[in-house]
């Protein structure tokens, strides 16, 4: 899944980050209500988690804002605020589900996958298309112009997440952050080096390059450099 977690509180971003991509999904993180919402009305999810205390925008305007917009992402909101009318202010808001704190991962990971299967928003064949390349996310595996592209697991979680943005550059921050789950970085070469390799099976022996370095910001994934 796509999942778009906006939480301000770090601990708690990182806890869930780490725990969803290590499930196999791409997360993309706002830490406050305003950069959320420009997430959310550009973005496409499959699931949004919204923290409803945040600073700037608070979670229920975004989801309120969002559903006016035709916007209806299965969103489950986190809060501290665990009362009856608590609840059910936000999910008149537009919530979907409503998971109180402190709260155990799996079963924030089943409401998800339950808001999911209840939306119908997961496209059941789980594959991602630019121009000839395609990847299959539950076989994880690649092909370009149907030929099969052999992809180690953390090349394929970084053409995953390159594909997710497809025509978007991601900075050398997102992508130690999202595919290799480092916070800061570690003043290493890792990502030239995944990159370069990466670039090696996905554009060598084509005509047209898809992965583009585009200096000094990062990197975009797209048929025009």
């Amino acid at each position: 899944m796509h999942i778009l977690l906006i939480e301000d509180d770090n601990q708690a971003a990182n806890y869930l980050l780490k725990g969803l991509t290590e499930c196999g999904h791409v997360i993309d993180h706002a830490s406050d209500g305003d950069s959320g919402l420009d997430l959310a009305l550009t973005g496409e999810y499959d699931a949004m988690v919204i923290d409803r205390m945040l600073p700037g925008r608070d979670g229920l305007s975004i989801i309120r804002m969002l559903r006016a917009d035709n916007n209806f992402t299965p969103t489950l909101v986190l809060s501290a605020l665990g009362e009856v009318d608590d609840r059910v202010s936000g999910l008149k808001a537009g919530g979907d589900d409503y998971l109180i704190k402190p709260y155990a991962f799996s079963e924030l990971l089943a409401r998800l996958e339950a808001l999911v299967r209840r939306g119908h928003t997961v496209n059941f064949e789980q594959t991602l298309h630019l121009a000839d390349l395609t990847i299959d996310l539950r076989k994880q595996c690649a092909s370009r112009d149907g030929r099969q592209i052999h992809l180690q697991p953390r090349e394929f979680r970084l053409l995953e997440y390159l594909m997710r943005h497809a025509n978007q550059v991601v900075t050398r921050t997102m992508l130690l952050e999202q595919v290799w789950d480092f916070y800061f970085d570690p003043q290493t070469n890792v990502i030239d080096v995944q990159i370069s390799r990466l670039r090696s099976k996905i554009d060598k022996e084509f005509n047209t390059p898809l992965l583009h370095t585009i200096r000094g910001v990062g990197y975009k994934l797209s048929e025009t450099p």
